[in-house]
């Protein structure tokens, strides 16, 4: 009896002596961090440095916010709860069903997603350099590795264009370079979807394609060539704008802020006869424009101290509204009835 007594006594023991290290490692290792953690997107990157300022203004430590791209973001958000995982994730894209599945397997069970605005992907050249006025399908045809046959319907060969005139009689004979966002970015996704996937509809057989058999045409429309006409140029947008500036005759990828708030170094091309301006976005008349968002962990609001705070500020009239401090950045301001849904819906979660 004495030696059962003891056995149950050592497993109550034992049990609470887990209980304790488990919350020992967990709460006090969140509350240990005062300082907000934020990662993602490059676009939104801008925005919310902005929006962090402010916080920091009003007595809070001001967050930390690193531009890893969308899908790095994600991947570092999604990777666990806890003082070594940040706390919000910036993004250009919505997320994927796929990174939801990671961020429950890892526990992040509870997401907050807050759409802030919209934000137009833009091809853009150096003011020494001459705009193009281009269409989706002369996109498709300067950066997709495969390209439909010129000489025979329905056949897709490697993609043979060198320069843009060989795209277009009426282009310039200069080569074709494009520095561009990488696969990890939220800016590239987009930029596929939007850009080259209407490019490649503009071909009969491939609209077809994408209805019958969606697999095999994203392949084609998602796939870009690799021979050095697009560079990869990393998530730092400013780069870009660098390059551009030394390189006239090359053109970028990169959201609009970066046009709005570099006008003395670049200058935009048309897409689709509609010129990347904050009126054309905002309007829907420019074909290249996307949501953007950023996504809170649930677990670590009121645990990390300002989060609550942070997004309150991001979704304020002063940050967000028609003359809200953010659209000086180059944001386009969601309309006046959807501001007020996404700042109900989020304040319901927080």
């Amino acid at each position: 009896m004495n030696q059962k007594k003891l056995s149950i006594s050592t497993a109550i023991l034992v049990c609470a002596s887990f209980i304790l290290i488990v919350t020992a490692w967990f709460s006090p290792a969140l509350a240990a961090r005062d300082t907000i953690q934020i990662v993602g997107s490059s676009t939104v990157y801008p925005f919310s440095i902005t929006v962090a300022e402010h916080l920091g203004k009003k007595g809070f430590k001001t967050p930390k916010v690193e531009s890893t791209g969308t899908g790095g973001g994600f991947k570092l958000f999604c990777a666990g709860v806890g003082e070594t995982h940040p706390d919000i994730s910036n993004a250009s894209r919505a997320i994927k069903d796929s990174e939801k599945e990671t961020c429950a397997l890892n526990g992040v069970k509870d997401i907050i997603e807050v759409k802030i605005g919209y934000d137009g992907i833009v091809l853009a050249v150096s003011k020494k350099g001459q705009p193009m006025d281009l269409t989706t399908k002369d996109i498709f045809l300067a950066i997709a590795k495969q390209v439909p046959d010129p000489k025979e319907e329905g056949k897709i060969i490697p993609n043979p264009y060198k320069t843009w005139k060989d795209i277009n009689p009426n282009f310039p004979n200069i080569k074709i370079e494009i520095y561009g966002p990488p696969p990890t970015s939220g800016t590239r996704d987009a930029f596929l979807e939007l850009a080259m996937e209407s490019g490649a509809k503009s071909f009969t057989f491939l609209k077809e394609m994408a209805k019958k058999d969606e697999k095999q045409f994203k392949s084609i429309a998602h796939t870009i060539r690799e021979d050095g006409a697009y560079i990869d140029a990393g998530e730092n947008d400013n780069l870009i704008v660098q390059k551009l500036d030394g390189n006239p005759k090359a053109l970028g990828i990169f959201g609009f802020s970066f046009l709005d708030q570099n006008q003395d170094k670049i200058q935009g091309c048309s897409i689709n006869g509609a010129k990347p301006t904050f009126e054309n976005i905002a309007s829907g008349s420019y074909p290249l424009a996307r949501p953007l968002f950023f996504y809170v962990k649930k677990a670590h609001v009121g645990v990390i101290p300002g989060i609550k705070e942070y997004v309150e500020e991001f979704l304020s009239e002063r940050a967000i509204g028609d003359n809200g401090y953010l659209t000086q950045k180059g944001l386009i301001p969601l309309p006046k009835e959807e501001r007020e849904k996404v700042r109900n819906t989020v304040k319901g979660q927080l």
